[in-house]
């Protein structure tokens, strides 16, 4: 029922009891149907894409700045539902890279969905993140997107409703920080932030994943806006040849990478601020956390040395409130 019809229902109410029986029903129906609706969005984002990254800077704000030339980059990614208990979904996207001589799998980022969510990450700047409270207004109806990067550790997230009509479904929420991608954060360092807005669509083709961003300098006296661009990932639906390579590094990698999630999901859970000690290039975290998972899948190592090298490597990088992390 539209919510117009619902509207009309919840003016006759005071004059009919029948009127509002049906009104109280179409209610309670209403928000179960939308929450299935959701998850269907949500999970329509598993499959096999054709992907094209593509950022271009547009609009010049501090004076004498000049455009960065746009970057499109093609890829080709599977994306698998990893977790699923109703009002949580985690999906993990996998590159299926090649060379001239080789291919190979690549973990890439992952994105995990909470339905109505009390707590939710927001990052800083400077490779910290809060970890900040949502009132139960805010959450009413909403889903939380977080992102994490090749290495589990957070990247942003963002809170909103999906909109679905006749041939799309949208989740839009309020602009959010994030650190830079790491296409910008390899060749500049002229900026320290993004403040994004997020707009994820899935159709019957596939989906996509806009982005108004704005790049934030905040080490002056007064932080300033430097330019903005927009973005555009789209992911087309195909039938991907390598796709087993894909599946084969999930399944013999998984057990170290829910390790690793599941340390950093109780680092977030019992903390306030995190940071994270890292370079651009990801050769004090990331690059040694892929290293070790890659060394799983070619069987050069166990899943128990592989994590025990995780957890030092882990333990040396990350602080939690100020302090060092122990896991366990």
């Amino acid at each position: 029922m539209s919510a117009l019809a619902l509207a009309a229902l919840s003016a006759c109410a005071s004059t009919s009891g029948t009127a509002e029986q049906g009104s109280s029903q179409a209610q309670q129906a209403r928000p179960e149907q939308h929450f299935e609706a959701d998850r269907e969005a949500i999970l329509a984002m598993a499959g096999e894409y054709e992907v094209t990254f593509d950022f271009t800077e547009f609009l010049p704000i501090a004076p004498g700045y000049e455009l960065a030339d746009p970057k499109i980059t093609p890829a080709r990614e599977v994306v698998y539902v990893i977790e699923d208990t109703g009002e949580f979904i985690s999906l993990q996207h996998l590159l299926l890279a090649r060379t001239e001589d080789a291919s190979f799998v690549i973990k890439h980022w992952r994105q995990d969905w909470q339905y109505e969510p009390d707590r939710m990450l927001a990052y800083q700047g400077f490779n910290r993140w809060n970890v900040e409270e949502i009132s139960p207004g805010e959450a009413r109806g909403a889903w939380s997107q977080t992102v994490y990067q090749v290495d589990d550790s957070p990247r942003y997230a963002g809170l909103g409703q999906w909109e679905h009509a006749r041939h799309a479904s949208t989740w839009e929420p309020p602009v959010s920080w994030r650190p830079l991608p790491r296409r910008d954060a390899t060749t500049r360092d002229d900026y320290d932030v993004i403040a994004a807005v997020n707009r994820h669509t899935v159709t019957e083709w596939g989906w996509s994943h806009g982005q108004d961003n704005s790049k934030l300098v905040l080490r002056e006296d007064e932080p300033f806006e430097l330019v903005r661009e927009h973005g555009i990932n789209t992911y087309r639906r195909a039938d991907l040849e390598g796709d087993e390579d894909a599946a084969a590094y999930w399944e013999n990698t998984r057990d170290y990478w829910t390790r690793v999630r599941d340390a950093w999901d109780t680092i977030i859970a019992n903390s306030e601020t995190i940071s994270v000690q890292d370079d651009a290039e990801g050769t004090l975290l990331y690059g040694p956390l892929l290293s070790a998972a890659q060394n799983v899948h070619f069987d050069l190592t166990s899943t128990e040395e592989a994590w025990a090298e995780a957890v030092s490597l882990m333990e040396a990088r990350i602080t939690a409130d100020g302090d060092a992390v122990d896991i366990d």
